[in-house]
């Protein structure tokens, strides 16, 4: 039986998930979502973590007891099929209720005041309210949440019985009548004005709400008639939707923007000069402009004339936003960044393990893998970076991008310092490099091969081989540069002559190949692909050594799309659509080790060169660092 794999740290965040982003009371803990894990994180030391697994999917929604002593997450599942509520106990880190009721998704949970109850909403395909005892685990009653589908639910400060509901078109008191067992809906009242209700916010005294509005502006509800009081911020609104709120120690309220404005806004009433009963529109008194549109605004602390607050964006940075009270600002720090699209390539240089380079859409990122701390962007807009390499030297990082070109930086400063135009006719989906850094191999989606020498002021191109027929998906070159390896999605996988740029060995599966590597001795490659195979090849005549099993054959399950062997040749990482990272005994082909954390296709495994560490990266822009684990060999067995 495999034994699972340790999570070291996770560079991540979920960011476009709507408050996913929550501090803890205890005033050090950050807690946040990444796929199916949930990460609690130290918010002065970005490698103090601890994860909650326990999802099978992504998680969709995050809500945290008024105490700090419950959490609850909901999670996205397949169509007709029941999705989780978990309810955890922080004190212990445990599992304590996993609920099943809403079909789908879960959209949005929140506790009552006395953490008696959890409120949970389902998504557009179930748009029912539950209410759930949180010490038993069991659903207490429920109720459609209206004819058209909600987005939000929050409950009262000071009533455990009371909780608001908003949507499309909808917004709703519900009163829980205990002796009937019965939710009871109040329409709220809005006169003619219709409205999508994004988010709500439940001021400290249970007077008004704040409801933030896909037209932008923020309507205030008084709660003891259910009636529209008040609105703002008159002629400039919020822009591409109010997306999150929450209520500032003075009593005003912060509203986060889809186009990555922060603003605070001015609550008390205050009549207009020539008609005191008609009220000024709620202005805004300070605002900040951050990357990426803000999904979550949760209270940090409250420090003499400052309060801070963490904002996360769906750009999936953590920013930390002061608001100075005497002088009425807002000023902003970045805490932490991560990818917001899928992860296409990972790797480290040659030989050194404190740093390693990620490339997605338009971003190459430099990590260090210690701090987890971002050293470096390079940003290429509206481009997709396919694949990324550090030349042996380490004196570049050469990238492939979906326009056809091969672009180098440099590692420290960023600077560019070549390009190789029209390197192939479509994308440049693999790249690698020889041991004396003079000549890159270059594979394309169209199917091509191509070596070019790398000058000190130009870039030539030597050889160019088409004997593909499909995408080039992996290239690895022998430490002695005399002869490469490519795997391709044409179910061809070539050994070429570096000298002469012929074929010696083809080599030939039922598969579209998607990963390649050599053995350190170079005696063997590993393949893997379509087939969910790990074929073991003899490098010098092409036969197949042994074929094991990469994953559960069962019907559905996914691809393998990457390999890593360790630099001793002991242990096989694989990963692929099943989003589990594996590691195999090298010798005995029997999967020791198995990681489960990542929530889409793992995309890329990586084993550090001094053999401490794996990282993975996805398919949802999470990086996963997992400490190595040495497999057990036949005579430990």
């Amino acid at each position: 039986m495999s034994e699972p794999l340790g999570l070291n740290s996770v560079v991540g965040f979920g960011g476009g998930i709507e408050n996913g982003l929550v501090v803890h009371p205890d005033g050090r803990t950050l807690i946040y979502p990444l796929g199916s894990t949930i990460v609690l994180r130290d918010k002065n030391d970005p490698r103090a973590q601890e994860f909650l697994q326990g999802h099978s999917d992504k998680v969709s929604c995050l809500a945290l007891s008024k105490s700090g002593r419950y959490l609850a997450s909901g999670q996205i599942t397949y169509m007709g099929f029941t999705a989780d509520i978990i309810i955890w106990d922080l004190e212990t880190r445990q599992l304590m209720h996993r609920m099943a009721l809403h079909k789908v998704k879960i959209q949005a949970l929140d506790f009552s005041c006395d953490e008696r109850y959890l409120a949970s909403l389902g998504g557009q395909d179930d748009n029912a309210l539950v209410l759930w005892d949180v010490e038993t685990g069991r659903a207490i009653c429920g109720s459609p949440a209206h004819t058209n589908f909600s987005l939000t639910v929050k409950f009262f400060n000071n009533a455990n019985d009371r909780l608001v509901t908003g949507g499309n078109y909808n917004l709703r008191v519900w009163e829980y009548d205990l002796s009937n067992n019965k939710l009871r809906p109040t329409e709220a009242q809005l006169g003619q004005m219709q409205r999508i209700i994004k988010t709500i916010t439940v001021d400290h005294r249970d007077d008004f709400m704040y409801c933030g509005t896909s037209t932008g502006d923020v309507l205030q509800i008084a709660l003891d008639r259910v009636m529209l009081r008040n609105l703002g911020p008159g002629k400039e609104p919020i822009k591409l939707h109010a997306t999150a709120s929450c209520e500032v120690p003075t009593g005003d309220v912060m509203i986060g923007g889809g186009d990555g404005s922060l603003c605070i806004m001015r609550t008390a009433a205050e009549g207009l000069p020539g008609n005191p009963k008609q009220l000024k529109k709620m202005a805004k008194m300070a605002e900040v402009k951050l990357e990426g549109g803000v999904t979550s605004i949760s209270l940090n602390e409250v420090a003499g004339r400052t309060c801070s607050f963490f904002v996360g964006t769906a750009a999936c940075n953590i920013y930390e936003v002061t608001f100075e009270l005497s002088s009425g600002k807002l000023t902003s720090e970045l805490v932490q960044t991560a990818h917001d699209s899928p992860i296409n390539d990972l790797c480290f240089p040659t030989e050194y393990s404190d740093v390693f380079a990620t490339c997605g859409v338009g971003h190459i990122r430099v990590w260090h893998l210690g701090s987890c701390r971002e050293l470096l962007r390079i940003s290429v807009p509206n481009l997709e970076a396919r694949c990324v390499i550090f030349s042996t030297d380490g004196k570049s990082i050469i990238s492939g991008w979906s326009d056809g070109k091969i672009r180098a930086f440099g590692p420290q400063s960023g600077k560019l310092l070549y390009t190789i135009n029209d390197a192939h006719l479509k994308s440049v989906t693999a790249l690698a490099c020889t041991s004396d850094s003079r000549r890159i191999v270059s594979g394309g989606e169209e199917g091509q091969v191509r070596v070019w020498r790398i000058g000190p002021q130009s870039q030539t191109l030597e050889a160019s081989m088409k004997d593909h027929r499909g995408t080039v998906n992996s290239i690895r070159i022998k430490s002695n540069n005399e002869e490469f390896v490519s795997a391709s999605s044409d179910g061809s996988c070539i050994i070429w002559d570096m000298r002469t740029f012929k074929r010696r060995v083809n080599l030939f599966a039922n598969t579209f190949f998607k990963a390649v590597v050599y053995h350190p001795d170079e005696s063997q490659l590993v393949t893997t692909g379509t087939d969910r195979k790990i074929t073991y090849w003899d490098a010098y005549d092409g036969q197949a050594i042994r074929i094991i099993d990469g994953a559960e054959s069962a019907p559905g399950s996914d691809d393998i799309n990457t390999l890593a062997v360790d630099c001793e040749g002991e242990a096989i990482v694989s990963g692929g659509g099943d989003k589990l990272v594996r590691l195999w005994g090298y010798d005995e082909g029997h999967c020791y080790f198995v990681g489960v954390a990542h929530s889409g296709a793992v995309n890329r495994v990586a084993v550090t060169p001094d053999k401490s560490k794996i990282v993975s990266v996805g398919a949802e822009g999470g990086i996963f660092i997992w400490d190595f684990a040495q497999p057990k060999t036949l005579a430990d067995l």
